[in-house]
């Protein structure tokens, strides 16, 4: 049998070891080309423009 906790952990202990599982929002910025907000270091999809060029064509 594998080795079993002698004693019962608090619930705050464990909220505290698992305090990094959280599920985080995106960091969203505002595209300077269309100003529609879009994640941070991706393409924007309303116009498909990352750093400043157009990397892909979006048909409107």
């Amino acid at each position: 049998m594998p080795p079993l906790p002698k004693r019962k952990y608090a619930k705050t202990r464990q909220r505290l070891r698992r305090q990094h599982h959280t599920v985080r929002r995106p960091k969203l910025v505002v595209c300077p080309d269309c100003n529609e907000t879009h994640q941070a270091h991706h393409i924007c999809w309303a116009c498909g423009a990352y750093r400043g060029r157009n990397v892909i064509d979006l048909e409107d």
